[in-house]
């Protein structure tokens, strides 16, 4: 039963990461510095997701495996007067698809939502087994 739970809590984990994921990239959909003022356009950020958790030794569940950089092409804007141009008067931007990202955030909140359910399947049938035992 403790294993139903543990496999709930994994996708709500993973669900919660995917959709911090989706949104940083939205926000970030037109940053182009870093930190320090330094050109740097955002790199669209990509949740990569794995069966079983291996930090705990359980084959159940799910986890993210790990978070990648997209190293897919930039978006180019002419913006000649831009400090940040080329020779050309182009400025890359983070190629950030914004209906994609919203795609990708609702599809994690109602995985999220799913397993929330799963775990209050979970619970009730505990009960009801303990009520059976009693």
């Amino acid at each position: 039963m403790y294993g139903s739970l543990d496999i709930a809590v994994s996708g709500m984990v993973t669900s919660r990461v995917r959709l911090e994921t989706a949104t940083a990239n939205l926000v970030n959909k037109d940053t182009i510095e870093a930190p320090d003022g330094s050109y740097a356009p955002f790199r669209r950020r990509i949740a990569l997701i794995a069966a079983g958790d291996p930090t705990s030794g359980k084959e159940m569940g799910v986890h993210i495996k790990k978070i990648i950089e997209s190293d897919g092409p930039l978006r180019k804007k002419y913006d000649p007067g831009h400090p940040f141009a080329d020779k050309d008067g182009y400025v890359n931007y983070p190629d950030i698809d914004p209906s994609m990202e919203q795609t990708n955030a609702m599809e994690a909140i109602r995985s999220y939502e799913a397993n929330v359910m799963a775990a209050e399947a979970t619970k009730s049938m505990m009960g009801l087994a303990m009520q059976i035992l009693a």
